[in-house]
């Protein structure tokens, strides 16, 4: 499975299934599978940050950068545990995991409220001004009872981000 231009071994279907929790199923896995040897064009048993970025979805997405920090380099079976936070199957717990790495610029296990601001500002591009990107971020905070000088941790951070829905499934599609 380090390489992508072997084909996948019930063995490794399942160890990929065990690995990701059964957040997707064997057809999942194999669809999963095709579009990671698509996109690993080197056929490195990676996906190389030219080559995600050659995804025009992924490439215009504002967070690009902070996801390619977190997906780059992973091989297939890592691939798609990261992926399953996206599943229908996944708890909140692992999608506001997921979202906390998105987050933690620093990747010390804490987010500051620059970091949220600095995530923000990706996101919102020129639609916010600096102030009211402050402004939100220290509402938010402060709704969930920090400062703005607390850095979170992920248990603070699924504090402050579990006061509202969060829906971020996706829809695997199967060939």
């Amino acid at each position: 499975m380090g390489n992508t231009s072997s084909m996948l071994t019930q063995y490794d279907i399942e160890d990929v299934e065990n690995h990701c929790s059964q957040r997707f199923t064997q057809r999942e896995i194999v669809s999963l599978y095709q579009r990671f040897c698509a996109l690993d064009r080197s056929g490195k048993g990676y996906i190389s940050g030219d080559e995600f970025m050659s995804v025009p979805e992924f490439a215009v997405n504002p967070l690009s950068q902070r996801l390619l920090g977190i997906l780059e380099g992973l091989n297939f079976k890592e691939f798609v545990a990261v992926l399953s936070a996206f599943s229908p199957l996944a708890t909140i717990n692992d999608k506001l995991d997921f979202i906390f790495r998105v987050y933690d610029i620093r990747n010390n296990g804490k987010v500051s409220s620059e970091d949220m601001i600095r995530v923000l500002r990706d996101l919102s591009g020129d639609f916010l001004t600096d102030k009211q990107r402050q402004a939100v971020v220290t509402q938010a905070l402060e709704e969930s009872g920090y400062s703005k000088d607390y850095s979170l941790t992920p248990e603070d951070f699924l504090k402050v981000l579990s006061n509202g829905g969060l829906k971020m499934d996706v829809e695997v599609p199967i060939d």
